[in-house]
C-alpha cells in the first residue's frame, strides 16, 4: 500500500484547524487516556490501520495494558477491566461513529449523560467527531502505518 495524497502538505490550512480542534480536546479537561481509548475503538470501527497503529502505540506509552488493549473492541464482554466512565465513553463513541445507523437515540444519550457532565458529553463528542476525521483523511488517501514503514 503506497500513500496516495500527503493532505498535510497539500491542505495545511486545513490540517492546521484540525490541529487546533485537537489542541483544544488535549485540554478541555477529559482524561488524555479516556480520549485515546476512543481514539482506538473508534478506529477499530473505521478500519483505520494508520490511527490503529498510532494509538495502540500511545496507549501502550500510557501505561494501557496490553490485555485491556485487546479487549478494547469487545469491552462490552469484558466485565469490569474497564471503568463505568470508559464503558460509557466508548459506547458513546460507537453510536456517535455508525450515526447513520443509530441516530443517536434518545437511550444512549441518557446513559452518557448518566456519567459525564453537559461540557464532558459535548468536548467528547467533538473529540469522536475528530477522530472520524482523521480516520476518513488517513483511510482515503492510504497513510501508511508506522509497523508497515519499518524494513
Amino acid at each position: 500500500m503506497s500513500q496516495r495524497i500527503d493532505y498535510t502538505k497539500t491542505s495545511p490550512t486545513g490540517v492546521k484547524a484540525l490541529g487546533g480542534v485537537y489542541t483544544y480536546v488535549a485540554q478541555c479537561g477529559l482524561e488524555n487516556t479516556l480520549v485515546e481509548l476512543v481514539n482506538l475503538r473508534v478506529s477499530q470501527i473505521n478500519g483505520c490501520a494508520y490511527c490503529l497503529d498510532m494509538h495502540t502505540r500511545d496507549l501502550l506509552k500510557k501505561g494501557l495494558s496490553p490485555v485491556k488493549l485487546a479487549l478494547a473492541q469487545v469491552w462490552e464482554e469484558a466485565g469490569e477491566v474497564f471503568t463505568a466512565r470508559e464503558k460509557a465513553a466508548l459506547s458513546w463513541a460507537e453510536t456517535v461513529t455508525r450515526v447513520s445507523e443509530t441516530h443517536v437515540p434518545d437511550e444512549a444519550f441518557a446513559a452518557a449523560s448518566a456519567v459525564f457532565e453537559d461540557k464532558e458529553l459535548a468536548d467528547l463528542t467533538m473529540a469522536i467527531g475528530l477522530i472520524n476525521a482523521y480516520n476518513r483523511l488517513a483511510i482515503s488517501f492510504r497513510n501508511v502505518p508506522q509497523e508497515a514503514q519499518k524494513p
